[in-house]
């Protein structure tokens, strides 16, 4: 059996050191907005739990499948963002375009939604409008920041 417990040195003498540093600043140069991907994940998750959470599934069958897919896909483009966030907070526009919909979806989807569903809808759409936006600005930034090789 190997002996695990011994240390192995102190990576800085590591041969690509240099590189190694370059690409996690790389990577994680638009990163300053790391803390609201889980936000965004969470409204998701809301969104689309949010018709049993307010009880209105029997009175609004329509918003019902609505918000569940409106949820999902705002989780996908959190995990998006969490993963390949290089790539995915391009998007973050659509999470704008999405917070948009999902605040005028109660009178376009929904027939004659109640006051609750309503203002649930619209902190939904605000909130992702703001999250969207906070995320756009963040890539603009990281855009302009890192050189392009």
């Amino acid at each position: 059996m190997a002996d695990v417990s011994r240390t192995r040195g102190d990576i800085t003498t590591h041969p690509d050191v240099g590189e190694m540093r370059d690409r996690y600043a790389r990577v994680l140069g638009g990163r300053d907005v790391a803390l609201v991907d889980g936000p965004v994940f969470l409204l998701g998750l809301y969104c689309a739990t949010s018709p049993w959470i307010l009880h209105f599934t029997t009175s609004q069958p329509a918003l019902v499948t609505h918000n569940l897919i409106m949820g999902i896909a705002i989780g996908l483009l959190a995990l998006g963002f969490t993963r390949a966030p290089e790539r995915m907070y391009g998007l973050s526009w659509a999470m704008c375009a999405i917070g948009v919909w999902m605040i005028i979806s109660p009178w376009i989807v929904g027939e004659s939604p109640d006051a609750g569903v309503i203002v649930n809808n619209i902190v939904i759409g605000g909130l992702a409008v703001v999250l969207g936006a906070v995320c756009a600005a963040a890539s603009a930034k990281s855009t302009k920041s890192t050189p392009r090789a």
